[in-house]
């Protein structure tokens, strides 16, 4: 069974009925400097209609206050503030990191998961496959695959034993 994270910019149903139940909604608007709770609060219950769980990006005070399923760090994001909420008892931290010094980073943070980029996607932060299999083996976290993950190159995750990934252009 594989786990699939799919990033989301904007709220649009089409896409999130297509996603299977393995396949979880990562909501991250760094478009905007509004936060608009109402809108998070639509997508959490549209995600709960569809039995898909539904994570907040960058900010974890919201998440826990909204009741979501966790949280997503992105790799900017340093603070270690959360450790001093008090979370329920299943709500997830989840990171990205692209280097070594970003995963002790996110460790420190206190994440259950670690999302490394970039395997596939060929941009500043490319690992390829050698690469992000021995920084992935750095740490005791599970790691996600992230970065250039298409239908044609999925099958190579499975080379890495690796049955995470999260992205973007796999779901559209």
């Amino acid at each position: 069974m594989i786990t699939k994270y799919y990033f989301i910019n904007k709220f649009e149903t089409n896409n999130i009925d297509r996603l299977d139940k393995q396949t979880a909604v990562i909501y991250r608007n760094y478009n905007s400097k509004l936060i608009n709770n109402e809108l998070i609060l639509k997508i959490k219950r549209y995600c709960q209609k569809k039995k898909i769980k539904f994570y907040l990006s960058n900010n974890i005070k919201l998440a826990v206050k909204l009741g979501l399923d966790g949280v997503y760090i992105p790799s900017f994001n340093r603070s270690t503030k959360h450790l001093s909420f008090s979370l329920k008892k299943n709500f997830i931290i989840m990171g990205s990191a692209h280097n070594i010094k970003e995963i002790k980073i996110k460790e420190k943070q206190g994440v259950n998961k670690i999302f490394i980029s970039s395997i596939f996607k060929k941009n500043k932060n490319y690992l390829g496959i050698i690469k992000f299999k021995l920084v992935s083996n750095l740490t005791s976290k599970k790691v996600v695959a992230l970065g250039g993950i298409s239908k044609k190159n999925l099958n190579k995750l499975r080379l890495l034993n690796n049955f995470e990934f999260a992205g973007i252009s796999y779901f559209e």
